[in-house]
């Protein structure tokens, strides 16, 4: 697991971020706390019958993941330059050849806090062509999704999401995205609690 700065290329004169910007762990572990992931039902693998131990929304970060990165974000923030993003890596073995992945990043723009979860749980061995061979090592590309990622996050208490207006077609095609947009500055600072051993 790590959390890095890395050049942000989508970033155009007069759209930098609000870098740096000071921030305490708390409030940062205030914004990963209220991070909800949305797993939609799927029939045919008989979700209605037969539910996993994971409900359809829960929190994307748990209690350590949250003490974990809290820290670490926020001084990030601290550090980035207009023209960065903080991005953050996760890994997880799930057998002697598969790893799930949950990776992304997130920068600051005004009042709000941009987070992007280009991966949640997502399988390293996960090919749309079982014939290409992996050549990407993705712990260099935090910011990539490994595989289609269901679902779609949402984030509690929803008075501090802000949601970006769009309607139609677009909005439809925005429902797999994995992006928040935070009102951060609304919400109270959450203690950090660490996990026991």
């Amino acid at each position: 697991a790590y959390v890095r700065l890395e050049f942000d290329r989508t970033v155009k004169k007069g759209t930098e971020h609000s870098h740096p910007v000071s921030l305490k762990p708390e409030q940062m572990a205030a914004v990963l706390a209220g991070v909800r992931v949305e797993e939609p039902l799927a029939l045919v693998r008989g979700d209605i019958l037969q539910r996993d131990s994971v409900p359809p929304i829960h929190p994307a970060f748990s209690e350590k993941d949250i003490a974990f990165f809290a820290p670490l974000l926020a001084m990030a923030l601290s550090k980035a330059t207009s023209e960065e993003v903080v991005t953050l890596y996760q890994t997880r073995p799930i057998s002697a050849i598969t790893r799930e992945v949950t990776s992304g990043g997130l920068f600051i723009q005004g009042d709000e806090l941009h987070l992007i979860l280009a991966n949640y749980r997502s399988h390293t061995r996960y090919m749309a062509d079982m014939g290409v061979a992996e050549t990407q090592d993705d712990r260099f590309t935090p910011m990539q999704s490994l595989a289609p990622q269901v679902g779609r996050l949402n984030f509690e208490p929803h008075s501090a999401k802000r949601d970006n207006p769009s309607g139609g077609l677009e909005k439809l095609l925005q429902q797999d995205q994995r992006k928040l947009t935070v009102l951060y500055k609304q919400l109270p600072p959450r203690p950090l609690i660490q996990p026991n051993p």
